[in-house]
């Protein structure tokens, strides 16, 4: 059954041909003959930042490629505390465990505004079955959202609290100008690197009194990198 939150995000029915990040995406090796085999319609989605796309523990029914956008997943631990567990990007496929385990393993919310497409869970168990190519295309990105989500955690998490910020900005670079970068809430960063989002606007001031960074937008949510050194591991 189709989620209320992805009913009230329904645009129509995705183009998966001529899809802008088809090449990034999980269609990315399909055929026309794998395209004949998808009986089912494919919806195109729109949500706004902040809008949330399913909950931790739903009943999945689909999984979703990202087109546009950037979407967090958070993960409630014992403790009570919220954490985000890695962010996603155009290309990537969100909820994919749940073509395992039926059940979504954490929250996926929108970070920014965001479009995408679902893919019912039955269409992707029937590809599988019928297409070596689609079962391989979806264990490389299983094996690289393990990884990707490790070498995450690991770079955000260690160090000092101005590492942790100058990690961070690197890893959000923009992919067609690696100079410009996206940030966000302070608070959301601070859950995903575990500080307090007083400490991270004090760092991110910081970063642009010594020049490494600087702000694009009124916002303080674009910047340009001025001095990728100042970056480096060796910030303190």
């Amino acid at each position: 059954m189709i989620a209320i939150q992805t009913q009230s995000a329904w645009r129509g029915t995705s183009d998966c041909r001529s899809c802008a990040v088809r090449e990034l995406a999980l269609f990315s090796q399909f055929t026309e003959k794998d395209f004949a085999l998808i009986h089912a319609p494919i919806d195109d989605l729109a949500y706004r930042a902040h809008q949330v796309l399913f909950n931790e523990g739903d009943e999945a029914g689909g999984i979703f490629t990202l087109r546009s956008g950037m979407v967090k997943l958070t993960r409630i631990t014992g403790d009570g505390r919220r954490r985000i567990l890695r962010l996603l990007r155009p290309g990537d496929v969100v909820g994919l465990e749940a073509l395992a385990t039926g059940r979504y393993d954490s929250e996926a919310a929108a970070l920014t505004d965001i479009t995408l497409c679902r893919i019912p869970t039955e269409v992707v168990h029937r590809l599988n079955q019928n297409s070596p190519r689609m079962h391989a295309g979806l264990l490389d990105k299983w094996q690289k959202a393990l990884r990707e989500a490790d070498d995450w955690l690991a770079s955000i998490n260690f160090g000092t609290a101005r590492q942790r910020v100058s990690h961070f900005i690197l890893k959000m670079r923009h992919t067609t100008d690696p100079a410009i970068v996206t940030l966000f809430s302070r608070e959301d960063m601070g859950a995903m690197m575990d500080l307090k989002h007083e400490t991270v606007s004090r760092e991110i001031s910081a970063l642009v009194k010594t020049g490494a960074v600087k702000p694009v937008d009124t916002l303080g949510r674009l910047y340009r990198i001025v001095d990728e050194s100042l970056l480096g591991p060796a910030a303190h």
